[in-house]
């Protein structure tokens, strides 16, 4: 039994080009665009009521240094004082520092976290409670570099190499599912939330309010929230009521 964390429904806003876009399976000529305007997206989601938003650098996932400084500057603008996270292209002490610098409140680091895990530590110890690993997992085997490279770490080992290292959450991502609106895969969210003592948050896959109700039931494992992409643009998931249904739980 885990430890019993608070829930968040954390909105995803992916970026590429400027654009709010959603990849296939983490492939990036199977891009889909949703709206051309970042901050608008993001004043929306603040105006349902969200506690938390997760933004993406897509280009700088794949480049290994932040790309879209200026969006993002213009989504955390827009939000006020809802709390933002970003992954993508984190590679260094002094890109986490910048980018914190802008105002985020927390940032993901996932290729860095297999590359260099002292990374991940040293961060952690310079801005506690504002370092989450992102763990990217294809058939329980971790991906990098935007997805674009495998390797033979599986996701629980990943994830014990941080258990003392003060990060916040690991957010755990099925590449299988992601964007395919075909339900997260829980079984092996659960699995690494319950082989470690971080939180961690669902992400891949989420295709309907059931899913995220799903999720948040999973509180007692270590699960401590659930990313929606695809699926609120699509209307898969309807923030206004998922957003009440937590509230229910």
């Amino acid at each position: 039994m885990g430890v019993r964390h608070p829930f968040e429904l954390i909105p995803a806003i992916d970026l590429l080009n400027g654009e709010v876009v959603r990849l296939s399976q983490g492939r990036y000529e199977q891009s889909t665009v949703y709206d051309s305007d970042p901050a608008e997206v993001a004043r929306r989601f603040a105006s349902a009521g969200i506690r938390r938003l997760h933004v993406v650098d897509l280009e700088g996932a794949k480049s290994g240094r932040p790309v879209e400084g200026e969006a993002i500057k213009r989504v955390l603008e827009a939000v006020g004082s809802v709390p933002v996270q970003l992954g993508g292209g984190l590679r260094s002490l002094e890109g986490v520092d910048a980018a914190l610098g802008w105002g985020l409140d927390r940032v993901i680091l996932g290729t860095a976290a297999l590359r260099d895990p002292e990374l991940v530590k040293r961060a952690a110890q310079k801005h506690p409670g504002k370092i989450l690993v992102g763990i990217d997992a294809r058939e329980g085997r971790v991906a990098v570099e935007g997805w674009l490279e495998a390797s033979e770490t599986t996701a629980v080992e990943l994830g014990k190499r941080f258990e003392d290292a003060g990060v916040a959450a690991i957010i755990y991502t099925d590449i299988s599912r992601d964007g395919m609106l075909t339900g997260p895969n829980f079984d092996a969210t659960a699995a690494l939330a319950e082989s470690i003592g971080i939180p961690v948050i669902v992400s891949g896959g989420v295709a309907t309010n059931a899913d995220v109700v799903r999720a948040a039931k999973l509180r007692d494992k270590g699960i401590c929230g659930v990313i929606v992409g695809r699926a609120i643009y699509t209307g898969g998931v309807d923030l206004d009521s998922a957003l009440r249904q937590l509230e229910a739980i």
